[in-house]
């Protein structure tokens, strides 16, 4: 049987490529702030099970839609919350989860929807570079994100370093702002209401697939078997 790929893992690789190759100065300004944001976290903001979700209504970087109602009519969903298009963290996520989360969802009637704040026309290039079959969605001033209570700002080190690299997170996300969600992940009920969430804010820790499946599934078989349909975007 082969190993299970973990995404933890390859958050480790990564953490240990930059220890080798990455400004040291610089790198500490990135770890620095994870720790900061887990030292300051607030989970008690954050989206838990039981919390009802209101309509939403979000556009896709293809040019559709993606709205809340839209998604549950097929069975559960699961929205996955990103940084941005060029976070190396996120490049490396998303096609984790198109390998070892969508093809069982897709098995279970769930629809995935990956979001980010950033601007929709600069978002498709993710999508684009890792031909995603699932829909990517962006959360136009962090409104959704903001209503789950994961959005963090920028420390002062990292704006300053972001200054210095010559162009802010403002200016590549399109938003203008220092606002980030936090990585994120929340299964929906076709009744609206949370079943699972998972709060990162250090976004080199990021959910499984496991943990995520097991809440569809529980939610599946709570009501029988889901229709077996295609979700792809």
């Amino acid at each position: 049987m082969s190993q299970k790929e973990s995404l933890h893992q390859i958050f480790r690789d990564l953490h240990a490529e930059r220890v080798k190759t990455m400004d040291p100065a610089k790198l500490q300004v990135n770890i620095d702030q994870r720790r900061t944001l887990v030292d300051t976290a607030d989970p008690s903001r954050w989206v838990k099970a039981g919390d009802k979700v209101k309509p939403f209504d979000l556009p896709e970087v293809d040019g559709g839609r993606v709205t809340l109602s839209g998604l549950l009519e097929r069975g559960p969903a699961v929205l996955v919350f990103f940084r941005f298009e060029g976070c190396p963290a996120c490049n490396l996520a998303l096609p984790y989860y198109q390998r070892n989360l969508l093809p069982r969802l897709r098995e279970l009637g769930a629809s995935l929807v990956a979001l980010s704040p950033q601007v929709p026309e600069r978002l498709k290039a993710i999508k684009e570079r890792h031909s995603l079959q699932f829909a990517v969605a962006s959360d136009l001033n962090n409104e959704l994100a903001r209503q789950f209570g994961i959005v963090y700002t920028f420390d002062e080190a990292s704006q300053k370093s972001s200054i210095a690299s010559g162009t802010t997170i403002g200016e590549v996300t399109g938003t203008g702002t220092w606002e980030l969600p936090q990585p994120t992940a929340v299964v929906i009920g076709q009744n609206g209401v949370v079943k699972f969430a998972d709060v990162h804010p250090d976004w080199l820790l990021r959910t499984e697939a496991e943990p995520i499946l097991a809440a569809v599934s529980a939610l599946v078989g709570a009501k029988g078997q889901a229709p077996q349909v295609s979700l792809g975007a």
